[in-house]
């Protein structure tokens, strides 16, 4: 069984972008030769901190130039390093897609991309700046696993996973603060997914911010009688197939919910592996065809639908069409 958070951990917030330098630094300290390429943002990444616990020459910072530092780390991962790159997401993937399609993932090479401030975390920096089909366009990439760590323990195993991983990995982390999952020291797997809480009547099948959201909401609906079984599907790619398909089986429907596009994501991974093997009533929470808006976070989710209001509603529906 994974290890959650103790009821003190769980009163605690912290960003997952919290963990990036915090966990190069540890990993350079542990021999490992990681090195970070970021793109002029080392402050809000968090890779300075890798410069200040004493590796100054393991952090380079290309300016703004997202394309550039993906090509740096692809030189630097030829050379033996353990290449990571940071900078908010809509660059580090969107701007710099040429450069991780062709240069690192056709080469697959040791490259692990590691934005931060995806999906509606950026808050008041508006639908131009949340990054909301990242997972998308990395997911769609040959070579690339895909992690979504739900909190800050979520993120430094994520890292710790991508660091040990030959090839790309994408590890996807946002800027809000936000409570704690899972213990201190969880260990993950990559292609995993994690229950963590049993139900019967329906699964919802979360990844990052989404998966406390999920749990909050399950334990709405536990009042009213229905039981949810919660699954953190973090390695979306490559995706737990055997849990979710165990679980479907069981309860007979399936929610996703991301911080994402519905499209390309999560949800889509789930759907294709239930279209395939085992056809079952879905319900999708996430971002619908439509760019993010300038606003706070918990604001946002609520607008969005991408609360537990929303999974509670979005079970609800999907136990309704139940074949029973």
């Amino acid at each position: 069984m994974v290890k959650l958070a103790n009821e003190d951990q769980a009163k605690q917030k912290k960003a997952t972008r919290a963990a990036y330098g915090a966990t190069l630094a540890e990993l350079a300290g542990e021999g490992v030769p990681v090195v970070a390429v970021d793109a002029d943002l080392t402050g809000s990444t968090t890779t300075k901190k890798l410069a200040d616990a004493g590796y100054v020459d393991r952090l380079f910072n290309c300016g703004i130039a997202e394309q550039n530092m993906v090509d740096v780390a692809a030189g630097l991962a030829v050379t033996g390093h353990v290449a990571f790159t940071g900078s908010f997401a809509v660059f580090g993937t969107g701007r710099a897609y040429d450069q991780i399609r062709n240069t690192v993932c056709y080469s697959n090479l040791n490259v692990k991309i590691a934005p931060t401030h995806a999906g509606i975390s950026v808050g008041p920096d508006g639908g131009s700046h949340q990054m909301l089909e990242d997972v998308s366009l990395m997911r769609g990439l040959p070579n690339m696993r895909v992690l979504v760590p739900a909190d800050y323990a979520a993120a430094r195993a994520a890292l710790r996973l991508a660091a040990a991983e030959p090839g790309p990995v994408y590890v996807r982390m946002g800027r809000a603060s936000v409570p704690c999952v899972y213990a201190d020291d969880v260990e993950l797997e990559l292609g995993r997914a994690y229950v963590l809480r049993e139900g019967s009547d329906a699964t919802v099948v979360a990844c990052g911010v989404e998966v406390e959201q999920a749990l909050k909401a399950a334990e709405v609906l536990a009042a009213e009688g229905v039981e949810v079984e919660v699954i953190d599907a973090f390695s979306v790619k490559p995706l737990d197939e055997e849990t979710v398909l165990a679980s479907a089986a069981k309860t007979g429907c399936v929610v996703t919910a991301e911080e994402h596009s519905v499209m390309g994501g999560l949800g889509s991974a789930v759907a294709e592996t239930l279209a395939r093997k085992l056809p079952t009533p879905m319900e999708f929470v996430g971002m619908r065809d439509a760019f993010g808006k300038s606003g706070e976070f918990e604001e946002l989710m609520a607008y969005f639908d991408l609360d537990a209001d929303a999974l509670v509603e979005a079970v609800k529906n999907v136990m309704a069409r139940k074949q029973v």
